[in-house]
């Protein structure tokens, strides 16, 4: 199964993105909707707001008044803690619900207005926002019938572009004409979400020869967002960005690689299946070039990202062994000295030639190990000297 969390700011058009992600199969669950429903007449939901809240939320029938309930938690920020914490975990108990009945081959869209602002990104396997102008959304929301003030003041409450742009794994402009957007949920649909489920579903990673590219700035916001997902995954462990693309200016192929610290390598056993379902499926035991250090300090987890859009290489290590830091302190380095990372981007632009069919980049690797090893000592002098730390 793979999880998507869908969000954007109010007005975006997320209904339209859900909507034709429904029709290519996707089980689409609306918070929204579910926010309506554990309210209804007659739940506990609302004999609970009614309680907290008085009768005068209620309507002649015994409806939920809505608008009489948003005039006292509008502006009230104990009131609307008190409101979400009736709600919250009904709707959380039932969207539950409804994605353990979802099939396993199943892609499961969860509509959230409010994921960036809950924390709720690194919960799923993709995030998508959906974004729109801010006039456009204001015209859209007159048009449901908000006034003006009423739709600005809406959207102050909400998460910010920049907020919602470090979360999102894929955004989508939908300030054009539909069939825009539409055409790219299409795209979306087949080359990546289908491939991604099925990706997780048979425990298979990503793979594929990658080209040695240009240093992407966006690389650092990229690795934060998918090293929260790994951190969620691996019960909160210590999570480093590391490899080629943490170093910036650095020529790199586009596959961010991070470490994930264990106190030992049963306990990296013992969260394989969780780091799996997450997306990130095990490959098996490895060994590093042993540099320094026990050669037992030197064997790892190895595990790869399920995503054919995004590339990701996951080693578990015990943390602070001599395999964890050598990795931190091979990164500091490079990003220290401009020398050793002007050489170092030589030698892996002649190799990156030299084996450009090699599909799992194994042969790349192992080709690299002479200058790697070769710079322990370099490495040593630049920290003794107190260049770095």
């Amino acid at each position: 199964m793979l999880r998507v969390g869908l969000s954007g700011g109010i007005g975006s058009g997320k209904s339209t993105v859900a909507g034709r992600l429904a029709e290519h199969g996707a089980i689409v669950i609306d918070a929204d909707r579910l926010a309506r429903e554990v309210v209804e007449p007659g739940s506990q939901g609302l004999r609970e707001i009614e309680e907290a809240f008085g009768s005068e939320v209620l309507d002649e029938s015994g409806a939920l008044n809505r608008a009489a309930l948003a005039a006292k938690v509008f502006s009230d920020d104990q009131a609307r803690a008190a409101l979400n914490g009736i709600t919250h975990p009904k709707i959380g108990a039932r969207t539950a619900e409804l994605i353990a009945a979802a099939p396993e081959d199943a892609i499961v869209v969860h509509d959230v207005p409010l994921l960036v602002e809950g924390g709720l990104a690194p919960m799923y396997h993709l995030v998508v926002i959906v974004h729109a102008e801010v006039e456009q959304r204001v015209e859209r929301l007159k048009g449901r019938g908000l006034d003006e003030q009423d739709a600005r003041s809406r959207m102050a409450k909400q998460a910010d572009d920049g907020q919602r742009r470090r979360v999102a794994d894929v955004w989508l402009d939908n300030s054009g004409t539909p069939d825009r957007v539409l055409a790219e949920v299409d795209a979306l649909w087949a080359d990546r979400l289908v491939p991604y489920e099925a990706n997780v579903r048979l425990r298979r990673y990503a793979s594929g020869a990658p080209k040695l590219v240009p240093y992407d700035p966006t690389w650092p916001e990229q690795a934060a967002r998918i090293a929260k997902r790994i951190e969620a995954a691996g019960g909160q462990r210590r999570v480093e960005h590391i490899g080629s693309t943490s170093v910036p200016g650095l020529s790199a192929k586009d596959v961010l690689d991070f470490q994930l610290g264990v106190a030992s390598l049963d306990e990296a056993d013992e969260i394989a299946e969780a780091l799996t379902q997450a997306g990130f499926p095990l490959i098996g035991p490895g060994e590093d070039s042993v540099k320094y250090g026990d050669p037992e300090g030197w064997k790892k987890r190895l595990h790869a990202g399920a995503d054919p859009k995004r590339r990701v290489n996951l080693h578990v290590r015990v943390e602070d062994g001599p395999a964890w830091d050598w990795a931190i302190r091979f990164r500091d380095w490079l990003r220290a000295d401009d020398g050793a990372r002007r050489e170092y981007e030589a030698v892996k632009l002649e190799l990156s030639e030299r084996h450009a069919a090699d599909v799992d980049g194994f042969a790349y690797g192992d080709a690299k190990e002479p200058w790697m090893s070769a710079a322990v000592e370099r490495m040593a002098a630049f920290y003794k000297d107190g260049q770095t730390s």
